[in-house]
């Protein structure tokens, strides 16, 4: 007999340990965010699938996401985001599974054989993978004081599936853990552990992202470009450099803002994509662009490569000239950037050239890019 099945999906995570200007969940991997692989893989097992969003990015979920999920807000923690889930969950659903948007390449086939453990009687399954490195338990010195037999270790992993009855009645301690199953021990339930896959690794860093690459088969058509552009000052303009407004400053004269950083990373991106220049797509003969933005020139190009079937793996631009100084404004200008590319990695460096040429003189600026993008 069909059972009614819930998904509550953790999405309210910052991305501040990615480094990144998006929650995590936001977060690019090829062609689908972060969230959207974790949904598409809960959605053909689910009756409903509830996502807690990060504050403020509700109703940008709610459109990415369409009707495909009930959308609520998360909390500061991960118990309190499943709290706020299991407060609008389906009361006629039997079971509930608990995944994580951290978690983007966790199977369908995982989901559903957590399913049918809990089908057959169990009330608390989650997956995991065996210990293979050895672990050591130790003081507040740094001390060893044991070490644990690694058989009988196991790395856990999301989605993690319960009766829902049982999960509620968990979650009514309030008690804060890192993961589901830690509460329903609490109760003293019996937690069962499945066999997990390497392939729903926890995404934390720039790194894990590339090892998830390799799960999707990208990994093998990588291509990179290189782009540069330099404007002399003209009195009488402002300064837009890396997407920012750089006040009292003499600026540049340009049929857009003049923003050689965003303008080389643009070609770099174009480079590697084969999809022409920012003169092809964004010239002089487009009335359009006249006077657009860095910001809007990086969404344009994003939306053109990411159109062609590429996404980006990581930016590095480096801005050429003895002003402006670029300072403490250095993480402003990555996280404009990064914006502006939808959470890609960003690198953001500056030098001068011993006053020699253009930029050492001090009449200009320049910029030189790389992009390194996949075919996804």
């Amino acid at each position: 007999m069909r059972r009614n099945i819930s998904a509550i999906i953790a999405a309210a995570g910052s991305g501040q340990r990615f480094g990144a200007t998006v929650p995590k969940a936001l977060i690019q991997l090829g062609n689908r965010t972060l969230l959207e692989h974790a949904v598409a893989a809960m959605a053909p097992i689910a009756d409903e699938i509830i996502v807690c969003a990060p504050a403020g990015h509700e109703d940008q979920i709610r459109t990415l996401l369409g009707d495909g999920a009930i959308v609520v807000t998360g909390g500061a923690t991960r118990s309190q985001s499943v709290r706020a889930g299991l407060a609008v969950v389906n009361k006629n659903s039997e079971f509930v599974l608990v995944h994580d948007a951290a978690r983007p390449l966790a199977s369908t086939d995982l989901a559903k054989r957590i399913i049918d453990a809990l089908t057959g009687g169990e009330v608390a399954v989650i997956p995991g993978i065996a210990q293979i490195d050895t672990v050591k338990n130790v003081d507040a010195s740094g001390y060893v004081t044991n070490t644990p037999e690694r058989s009988q270790l196991r790395k856990i992993q999301t989605p993690q599936g319960f009766s829902l009855e049982i999960l509620i009645s968990a979650h009514e301690s309030k008690v804060e853990a890192t993961d589901d199953g830690a509460l329903i021990e609490l109760l003293g339930y019996k937690v069962k552990i499945i066999d997990g896959e390497e392939r729903a690794l926890k995404i934390t860093t720039p790194a894990d992202l590339n090892s998830a690459l390799q799960f999707l088969g990208s990994t093998n058509e990588f291509r990179t470009g290189v782009g540069v552009d330099a404007h002399a000052f003209t009195e009488g303009h402002e300064l837009w450099l890396a997407g920012l407004l750089w006040p009292n400053e003499v600026g540049v004269a340009a049929h857009s803002d003049g923003d050689v950083a965003a303008h080389a990373i643009c070609d770099a991106l174009f480079a590697a994509a084969g999809l022409g220049d920012l003169g092809t797509n964004f010239g002089v003969d487009r009335p359009e662009y006249a006077g657009a933005s860095g910001a809007k020139l990086l969404q344009e190009t994003l939306a053109l490569i990411t159109g062609a079937g590429f996404a980006i793996s990581n930016i590095s631009v480096q801005i050429i000239g003895t002003k402006p100084k670029l300072g403490n404004r250095r993480n402003e200008a990555i996280s404009a950037i990064s914006k502006a590319l939808g959470g890609a990695s960003v690198s953001v460096l500056a030098t001068t050239t011993d006053g020699m040429g253009l930029t050492g003189g001090g009449k200009g600026i320049a910029a030189i890019a790389s992009a390194l993008i996949f075919k996804v």
